[in-house]
């Protein structure tokens, strides 16, 4: 019989070296870390942190456009940081700072004066009086009337900021102001301060607090007392206080009772309308203090 060569012991195969993933952004990066939503392995600078696991930069960004934002009860955008009402304090200190310097330029070119209105047409006394104040030369009086309103403004503006969202928390002061402003040019001479937009605030918290379903008698009770004061009070304008007020509480109402559908766009109109109102009844009415001369 022919011999058979032996035949040699097979050996167990040997597994190849496997492929070590990379960094899909980075190729040049090990990493045994995947996205959770495309599993695409990601390194430590691409990496986002999700509710389970890390998430890649492009998932993390997709999924924030399917995000709905939270909005403010009224609409608009939610609010963290009451910015509109921090920048009207600081707009209202920097305008008395400059006040405080400059006292008898300013007040003559700036203040709200109905005859300079009517007769002249300096429009812009309308706005430019409610972020002005009694400066230091009225002693006491004159540093109590922008400290009360300061206060005023940061303890009840970030609230109403918060509810309305800060884009309808400024209209709401501005046309407070310039409700104020007109009540002046109607029924008065000359004015300055921030009253009218703060009684505007007054009269927008009674509403909210209506609307929200809250007990409105504290708000009530500081209304009343600040009627009051402005009677009482010699040199209180109760003009701007009451103008302010009632276009307070008118532009809270069209904010806080738009119905749900289409309140953007209602409460757009809303707003123009009762600034087309103001503006008309300026342009439309002489001052009684112009008919008096």
């Amino acid at each position: 019989m022919t011999s058979q060569p032996p035949i040699p012991p097979t050996q167990p195969d040997q597994p190849g070296p496997e492929a070590v993933p990379t960094c899909y952004r980075h190729p040049e990066r090990e990493t045994y870390v995947r996205c959770q939503r495309c599993e695409r392995p990601i390194c430590p600078d691409c990496m986002r942190e999700a509710s389970v696991g890390h998430q890649c930069v492009e998932c993390v960004r997709a999924g924030g456009k399917t995000v709905r934002q939270a909005k403010a009860v009224f609409g608009g955008r939610a609010v963290v940081t009451p910015v509109v009402t921090y920048a009207l304090l600081a707009l209202n200190i920097v305008a008395y700072g400059i006040e405080t310097l400059f006292t008898e330029t300013i007040v003559n070119e700036f203040a709200m004066n109905s005859v300079a209105v009517g007769i002249y047409g300096e429009w812009w006394r309308l706005v430019t009086g409610a972020f002005l104040h009694y400066p230091l030369s009225y002693g006491g009086f004159g540093i109590a009337h922008i400290l009360f309103n300061m206060w005023a403004l940061y303890a009840i503006g970030p609230e109403l900021e918060r509810r309305l969202g800060s884009v309808r928390f400024g209209v709401l002061y501005l046309l407070s102001a310039i409700g104020g402003s007109v009540a002046v040019y109607l029924f008065g001479v000359v004015a300055v301060g921030a009253s009218g937009a703060i009684y505007g605030m007054f009269g927008a918290l009674f509403v909210i607090s209506r609307r929200l379903g809250y007990d409105p008698r504290g708000v009530l009770w500081l209304i009343g007392i600040n009627v009051v004061i402005t009677f009482l009070v010699p040199g209180i304008s109760w003009q701007g206080h009451l103008g302010g007020l009632v276009t307070g509480v008118i532009v809270a109402a069209a904010l806080a009772y738009a119905p749900e559908k289409n309140r953007d766009a209602i409460q757009l109109v809303a707003a123009a309308v009762i600034f087309a109102a103001l503006v008309l009844t300026v342009f439309l009415l002489p001052p009684l203090a112009a008919l008096s001369m």
